[in-house]
């Protein structure tokens, strides 16, 4: 099976012009894999590398080396001066009995070695993409936040894009770059990042990283080049990182105020709107006119955009929920005990069963959180109507006041067990119907003097009917016309007159079929009543 690393060469070579033969050929694969991985865009599964090889000490110069590199990952008060690696060596731990001075000119020559120099870099359009998170602080109407932005930047025009997110997590990483693609209408060959393990989940040697399986995919999707610096090493993206300068200083400053996130993201895409029309400094072009050069020289976006969002297997619990996040969702009852997929996006999150989306709730990022949706128990509460006063899920229920009346009165007319149970009966059709339509049958019903369940289930079920043959439910016309009881259509003249000619038994030919036809429609009415949707 082939690994991501290899669905992103054969698309890359598919990109730069080669014929499926010649990637075949040129990667020994099969031609029938390199058409799957060009039709896919991500294989099934992501093979992980070998794990990077432990070091190795050597004599007295290896074991200054290797101090030296633990300071790089010390707090900077508390790394090694010559001296103290001096007297680390003089110790029992590795007994060494020269001088000072040996030790002290070494580890100059290796700091001085060791000191970063730069050379000045011009990439060419269309090559390359930078991106990186910057924070800044937001007075909401609740209070002042710390926000992540993810921001985007071409090398070559500079030309950027910033969008707040919820988190840093893989999907708003995910989401972030999808809406970037979409914005400036193209994609880069390469697209740099440092190494955060939301992206990056391996550090190997040198650049070679193990990618989290949606980050490759992404990457796979948009045959993308995905390049990273080098640990502590952020100077390698300076673009990005001026953006994150100026996102903070002069697009963050005085503290935006805004009312939501979506408002703040409008503000944000303005501002990237704005920068179109400045000039960096040392060139004679505005951002706008070499973005365009950079937009000519990169790659169209793909038929679709690449679906954002994190999956993970689920078992669902006896109560109907699925655990992803540190909370729980509430899925269909007919899913209890099995398998589900949950897509995790940065607002909601999807379920899925057999390709098919089984249900969504809005995201909520609290912990230990119980999300439910009251349509997924309507079946269950058929077997257990004392859930409908102390399940939470149906107590705190927000439905139009004329469900309440509906309830009251029925358990008025039928005591307070057999009244529940009846409203339950209504309450099923939410789970085929829309409020809307059901409120209607229910104040239509009521109108009529008629308390019960019956007469509500058969009136929802014909407004359905009038809705699928494009009847306007709410003209007047219509309204006149929705009566309790099955419905006598207008008599045709010219069956009367056939009714003269043929005489009774043509009278019982043309009313047999109305009255199958009535007797029908009641009997699915009933059985709706005693069985819920």
């Amino acid at each position: 099976m082939l690994t991501v690393d290899e669905f992103a060469r054969i698309r890359r070579a598919d990109r730069d012009g080669m014929s499926i033969r010649a990637i075949a050929r040129t990667f020994g694969h099969a031609r029938k894999s390199v058409r799957k991985a060009l039709k896919q865009g991500e294989p099934p599964d992501y093979t992980l590398s070998r794990p990077r090889p432990a070091p190795k000490l050597g004599t007295f110069h290896a074991v200054i080396d290797q101090i030296l590199a633990e300071d790089e990952h010390a707090p900077p008060k508390q790394r090694h001066t010559a001296m103290q690696i001096y007297r680390r060596l003089c110790g029992p731990e590795h007994g060494y009995t020269g001088g000072y001075d040996q030790v002290r000119r070494y580890v100059a020559r290796q700091r001085q070695r060791d000191r970063a120099t730069f050379i000045p870099l011009d990439h060419e359009p269309g090559q390359r993409l930078e991106a990186d998170f910057g924070h800044i602080h937001v007075d909401y109407p609740e209070g002042r936040r710390l926000k992540s932005v993810l921001l985007t930047t071409w090398s070559y025009s500079h030309a950027r894009f910033a969008i707040a997110m919820p988190t840093e997590r893989t999907e708003a990483i995910l989401a972030g770059l999808v809406a970037a693609f979409e914005f400036f209408g193209c994609v880069a060959r390469q697209l740099w990042w440092d190494n955060p393990k939301t992206v990056a989940k391996t550090i190997f040697k040198g650049r070679q990283r193990q990618l989290n399986e949606r980050y490759a995919a992404l990457v796979s999707h948009y045959a993308l080049d995905p390049q990273f610096c080098l640990p502590r090493s952020g100077w390698e993206k300076p673009d990005v990182e001026h953006s994150v300068f100026d996102l903070q200083r002069r697009w963050a400053t005085p503290v935006p105020k805004v009312r939501n996130d979506d408002e703040l993201n409008a503000y944000l895409l303005q501002c990237c709107i704005n920068e179109m029309q400045r000039t960096v400094a040392g060139q004679t072009q505005t951002i706008g006119q070499r973005f365009e050069q950079d937009k000519a020289a990169s790659f169209a976006l793909p038929p679709r955009p690449f679906d954002p969002c994190i999956r993970q297997p689920a078992k669902v619990d006896k109560y109907q929920t699925v655990a992803f996040d540190t909370n729980r969702y509430s899925v269909p009852r007919r899913l209890a005990f099995g398998t589900v997929t949950v897509k995790g996006y940065i607002d909601r999150v999807v379920f899925v069963c057999n390709a098919t989306a089984v249900a969504e709730h809005r995201r909520d990022y609290e912990r230990g959180q119980l999300i439910l949706d009251p349509l997924h128990y309507l079946v269950t509460l058929g077997r257990r109507p004392a859930a409908l006063d102390h399940a939470p899920v149906y107590r705190d229920w927000r439905l139009p006041a004329v469900f309440t009346d509906l309830r009251e009165k029925l358990e008025q007319r039928h005591g307070p067990r057999a009244g529940a149970r009846q409203f339950i009966r209504v309450l099923q059709l939410l789970a085929e119907h829309p409020v809307g339509r059901v409120q209607r049958a229910i104040e239509q019903v009521l109108a009529t003097g008629v308390i019960d369940a019956e007469p509500i289930i058969t009136r929802t079920q014909r407004l359905a009917q009038r809705r699928h043959g494009a009847v306007d439910i709410e003209s007047p016309a219509s309204q006149a016309n929705c009566r309790i009881g099955p419905q006598v259509p207008l008599p045709d003249l010219n069956q009367f007159n056939q009714l003269l000619a043929s005489g009774v038994h043509g009278h019982d030919h043309h009313d047999q079929p109305q009255r199958t036809s009535v007797a029908q429609d009641e009997s699915q009415g009933t059985a709706l009543a005693h069985h819920g949707p």
